[in-house]
């Protein structure tokens, strides 16, 4: 097989999947930025802090500054704020895109939406880059919680929302 065609078959697989949208969000002496991702996972509740990962592109400014800042928020958002995604996205032309909803400062200073589903404010552990992205495991060290709800998800290039499956 063509590496152009595993590519394109790899991108049509995943397009296939489900996953929160969340933006992970940092401030220190790098500054302060965010980005909306998908790619979010846990990756162990066990030891002094549970463990998370997410992957941001080498070329987006929140990978440097997370890198530098040495914390993040995962921010995963709620079924009815798919604006704040498309802000972090790019897709909403904002002059600042943090002013598309609240914000409140953590004990880490990383920043997290006033009103999440969850926010999992954590310090970087290690920071691997692999192929385009860089990946950054993060020990949990705060969480927050807004109003209940759904989470927000993109699967198919689209957003939706996940529906419980009868018994």
């Amino acid at each position: 097989m063509m590496e152009d065609d595993l590519r394109a078959q790899f991108l049509r697989a995943m397009g296939q999947t489900a996953c929160t949208v969340n933006i992970v969000s940092t401030d220190g002496p790098a500054g302060r930025f965010g980005v909306t991702v998908s790619a979010m996972a846990s990756v162990s509740a066990d030891g002094p802090h549970p463990t998370l990962l997410v992957c941001v592109h080498h070329l987006s400014p929140a990978a440097v500054a997370i890198a530098q800042n040495g914390v993040f928020c995962v921010n995963v958002l709620r079924h009815d704020q798919s604006g704040i995604s498309d802000a972090f996205a790019g897709r909403a032309q904002l002059e600042d895109k943090f002013s598309c909803t609240g914000w409140q400062t953590g004990e880490t200073g990383a920043p997290y939406i006033a009103d999440p589903l969850a926010a999992l404010e954590c310090r970087v552990m290690l920071n691997q880059r692999v192929g385009t992205h860089h990946v950054f495991f993060g020990a949990v060290e705060h969480l927050h919680f807004g109003a209940d709800g759904m989470p927000l998800i993109y699967a198919a290039r689209a957003y939706g929302v996940p529906s419980a499956l009868g018994v």
